[in-house]
This record gives C-alpha cells, structure tokens and sequence, in this order.
C-alpha cells in the first residue's frame, strides 16, 4: 500500500479535480460533486491557495427555490436570518425575512468599490482577487452585480459621507452589501452598518466566506485581530491572490497601524497599533510580482518609516533587500513616512532614494509648521525636524521630490500658526502638496475641542491653495532629456502616464508598444502639476530609445495574480515525481465512480463524497 504526504494528497485532489473539469463526465452527471473538499478529511487544514485554487472546478447542483424565496429575491431582498459574530456564531436577528433557499457558490457578479490610500486599493485587490479565484465574477457595471463590497475611507467627512451614499444607493437598488475598511473597522457600532455584513481589515482573507454567507441571506461581522508569536501581525497573507488595478503595478503594505496617538487621527482606531510583515514575506511577493510582469513596485502603510520596530527590523534593511530583486528596467516608489521614524535613518534613506530603481520620492507630512499645533496634534516633532529631512534628503539626493500635507483650521491654530505655514510652503514650494481642510472625527481628542469658523476655515484653505497654484515647479525642467517609465494611461485618454527618476508625472505621446516600458524623452512642456514629454529618435538607428524592463508580458487585466503558477507548479510536480502518483488516483478514482454508479442506479439528487 502507497502512503502520501499530506502536501501530496492535496496536489492528487487539486489535479483531479482539474482533469474532470478538462474532461467532463455524461451530462447526467455533470452535477453531482458536491464539494471535492470533502474528500479531504477535517483534521487537515488547507492553504489558501489550496482552498481557493480548486473551487474553480467545482459545479454542485442547487436545490429548488420557494416560491417566497423567489419573490423575495426579486424583489432585491437581503435577509438577515442569522448574524455570525465575531466568532463566527450565529446570533438571533428576525426581521420577518425568509432566508435564501438556495444558493450555488461562485456564480454571482461582484461589484468592488474603493476609497482612500494605496493600503485600501491593495486590500480591494486582494479580496478581489480571492473571489475571483473561487468563482466569483468581478463586474464593473454595479447594476448588474448580485453583491456590492464597499471598501472605505475614515480619513474625512466626505470619504464616508460617499460610502453611506452608496450604502443607500445599494439597497435601493436592493443589492446584497459587504462593508469593508477603516468606517465599519473603526466605528463597530454605528446604526447604520447594524445587521449589515461587515469584514475587518485585518481578515481581508476571509472574505470568501462573508460573501457567500452573504448571499445566503446572512449578517457576518468579523473584526479581530491576526496575531503571530502573541504579537499584531501585519494581516493577512501577502501570498493571497490578488487582482491588480493595473497589472503593472504592484502594491505592498510591509506594515499595518503606527506608534503615534495623533489627536485628529480616525484611522488609528481602525489600523490600530503597529503590525509588520517579515521581510522574507514581503520580498517572496516582490519576486512573484515581478514573475508577472509588473514594471513598479509601491511599498504603502499608514507609517513606512516606523516599519520593523515590533519585530526587530529596520526599515533600511528591509529596503537593500528589495533593492536586489527588482529587475533591470523596474522602479519601486516608497510611500508616505512621518518625520520622527524617517529622522532615525536618513543617511541610508537617502542613498536608498539615489539608487537608479528607485524612485527619489518620499512623503513626508508636516500637517502644521507651528510647533504649538504640532504639540496639539501629538505629531511627536516640531518643525525643525522636518526642516532638516527636507534639507538633508535635497542635498544628497539630486533633484529628490519631497511631498507633504496641510491641515487648515485645525482647532488650535490661530492666525499666526497659519501664517509659519504659509510661510513654510513659500521656503520649499513643494512640487507635490496636499491641503486639507480639518474635519472632525467622531471618538477622536480633536474633535471634542472648540472649533474654528467654518468660513475661516474655508478661508485658510484658499489662502494655501492660492500660494501653492502661484509657482510653477517644472519651468527649469523644459528641454531637459528624461527616462520615463510608462505605466498609466491618462484620464482623458490622450496620452499615456509615465514618471521619471523622481516621480514627476510625464504625459507622453500613445505610440505603439511603449506601455510597460522605459522611454527617452525630451520635455516640450510644462505645467503645474505635468510635463509632456516628446520620445527622442536614436539619430544612428533612426527608432526610439525604449527600454524592456526585464520582466515578462504582464498578466492581463483582471488576472488572477498566482494562480496560473500554482496550477503550473502542480503539474510539474506531478510530472517530476513519478509513476505513483497515477498509481495513488487509482483508488480515488475507484470510490468516485462508485459513488456516482451508485447515485445513478438511485436517482438521488445530490452526491456528498466523505472519506
């Protein structure tokens, strides 16, 4: 008798359940596989990968419909029989609904909605991703979607006055919702999420199972942490499946949380305390990203510069590290860093922003340029700090791109802080600034505090943007010649989108076969927030100097990142290890077409195949 491994059992289920799919049994038996997962027994716990990868291929047989859950489906429905909680139990919540009678897993249309940071995009995609990769089909047209996943933004008032807009919209339109994001995260009781489905963003890798407990006509509510070694972990999985946005970029947030307690801060309530990924996590998704095609990496938390100070790793270490695996011709862009955890590393942040795959970008917010604020807002810096980062990064690293944040009429801010802000934006004329007007955020310190005018607030506002619209930070740029890395396409559709060395936005001509590549440019013109580049003609070969970062061709839109090399890594195993493996599907095989020998001669409806 052959004994297999258990890894080698699940790469058995997972090819043969392929095969069947490739090779279908009479159409009388089409049906008739409830679940291939039940071969495996309950003592044996399956990856993601293993757990999503496979669902593809599973087609069960639903079960006739009332005729009342038929009406109440039409009629746009979404029951709240049963409400799982945190643990996952299922909690008495009756509003005279009938549940759902029947419901075939991975048939549905997703609808995918995102607001906020980078971090938030990357978690859309992953759970995009996952739902895609078990079966689910991910539509941007939101009428014709079953369900609505709404990812959300806490930062300001208006982000989630936008969500709950759409709360209404959906159940109007009477779709099944999924929250998800920093507003369900971070206020767990407010009336209008009750008895709505809700997924945290620590258990993005979960959501699978919200969805289709969902559909079903239930409330799920998960909000708990992961931990490894008793401590906060990142989050889920990085090597989750994931669809990217743009399959040329990729997003990873190598922490999650931060160490400051920022008075006006809503989004500390969600992300909570300080999480970090292992680096070796981290780079294995780097690499496989780049196995995929993608051209730019964008490292993203709501703190990078405080990464690694829970598990023993700095920052600078982490980033050497990637710097080895991004290919000839790739970029990576690191994200937003407040000043006290960036002022620990300067020297070698900055020589990590001169190196040639990386951009020389880095944002920093000061938020205030008075130190009184600054003290207010528990920023944990004054000024001078942030003086000296911009200082010292503009002097090692040649024509580096320092953007910062404002926030106008925050609740302390008399006339004369307001004017050492001016004042401060005047000095650096910032090429990248992003003012923001100061909302109250429920639960936070600030927002119990005596608020400025809102007119003056207003006021403010214009004065800075005034300031920031009346310079012109590319004029010296025009003529210069400049490698840009291509990767978007504009919002007009007239150009494509690429940045050069230090993240400027370059709008270059749609000639053929220059997205995903590098381009020589010269620049014609310049604006305010642009610079349109003219390609430069190699004069002895009289063709466009375009650079082939050295990646393969990208995954197409809407592919499933991973999942063609899983299922690529399983045949190959199968092919490399051997005769006993054929051998080892004999009995599988045998029992399988037992059971629905046995299902035929009986006429049942259903065959459930436990082992």
């Amino acid at each position: 008798m052959i004994k297999l491994r258990r890894s080698e059992s699940f790469k058995l289920v997972g090819y043969f359940t392929e095969m069947l799919s490739q090779h279908p049994l009479p159409s009388s038996c089409d049906n008739n596989i409830a679940d291939i997962e039940d071969i495996v027994t309950d003592s044996v716990s399956l990856s993601e990968h293993q757990r999503v990868g496979y669902k593809t291929h599973i087609v069960p047989r639903a079960r006739k419909i009332k005729s009342s859950s038929i009406k109440s489906h039409q009629n746009g429905i979404n029951s709240h029989r049963g409400v799982i909680a945190k643990d996952g139990s299922t909690a008495d919540h009756v509003d005279g609904l009938t549940q759902r009678d029947s419901y075939v897993p991975g048939t549905q249309k997703i609808y995918v909605r995102t607001w906020g940071c980078s971090h938030n995009n990357s978690d859309s995609e992953y759970m995009a991703g996952q739902l895609a990769a078990y079966g689910f089909k991910i539509t941007d047209e939101k009428d014709e979607a079953d369900l609505w996943l709404l990812n959300s933004c806490t930062v300001k008032n208006p982000a989630e006055d936008h969500f709950k807009n759409s709360i209404k919209e959906a159940r109007l339109k009477g779709k099944s919702l999924v929250l998800a994001g920093c507003v369900p995260q971070g206020q767990q009781k407010s009336d209008y999420i009750q008895g709505l489905s809700v997924i945290g963003v620590q258990q993005i890798d979960r959501v699978v199972e919200v969805v289709e407990e969902t559909l079903k006509g239930n409330s799920v509510q998960l909000f708990g942490q992961k931990r490894a070694s008793g401590k906060k972990s990142g989050g889920a999985d990085l090597s989750l499946p994931k669809i990217r946005k743009n399959p040329l970029i990729e997003i990873i947030a190598i922490n999650t949380g931060c160490l400051n307690q920022c008075t006006y801060c809503k989004t500390k309530h969600a992300r909570g305390d300080l999480g970090s990924y292992p680096p070796e996590d981290i780079i294995n998704r780097a690499r496989q990203s780049f196995e995929e095609g993608v051209v730019e990496l964008w490292l993203t938390s709501e703190d990078l510069g405080a990464y690694g100070h829970d598990i023993g790793v700095t920052l600078p270490q982490l980033l050497w590290r990637l710097v080895e695996v991004i290919p000839e011709g790739a970029m990576m862009r690191l994200g937003m860093t407040n000043p006290p955890y960036i002022l620990e590393h300067l020297e070698e942040v900055a020589k990590i922003l001169d190196h040639p795959r990386v951009y020389s970008f880095l944002h920093v917010p000061v938020q205030s340029a008075s130190d009184s604020v600054l003290m207010d807002m528990k920023r944990e810096y004054c000024v001078a700090d942030f003086k000296h980062v911009v200082d010292f990064l503009r002097e090692k690293v040649p024509d580096v791109n320092v953007a910062t944040d404002l926030i106008c009429g925050f609740p302390t801010e008399t006339e004369e802080d307001f004017e050492e802000s001016m004042e401060l934006v005047e000095q650096y004329k910032f090429a990248s600034l992003f003012i923001n007007q100061f909302f109250p955020r429920p639960g936070t310190p600030a927002f119990k505090m005596q608020r400025i005018p809102g007119n003056e607030v207003k006021e403010r506002t214009k004065a800075v943007s005034k300031l920031f619209q009346s310079y012109h930070p590319y004029t010296h740029k025009l003529g210069q010649i400049q490698d840009v890395l291509v990767t978007e396409i504009s919002h007009d559709g007239q150009y494509y989108v690429g940045h050069n060395k230090c993240y400027d936005q370059v709008l270059v001509p749609m000639y053929e076969n220059l997205m995903g590549k590098k381009v020589r440019v010269e620049i014609v013109e310049t604006g305010k927030h642009f610079m349109k580049g003219k390609p430069v003609t190699d004069s002895a070969t009289e063709s466009l100097p375009v650079q082939q970062p050295h990646v393969p061709a990208p995954l197409k839109k809407g592919q499933v990142s991973g999942m063609a090399r899983t299922s690529a890594n399983v045949e190959q195993t199968l092919r490399s290890e051997g005769w006993w493996y054929w051998l080892g599907l004999l009995p599988l095989a045998v029992a399988i077409g037992y059971m629905i020998l046995l299902n035929l001669i009986t006429d049942d409806t259903t065959l459930n195949v436990l082992i």
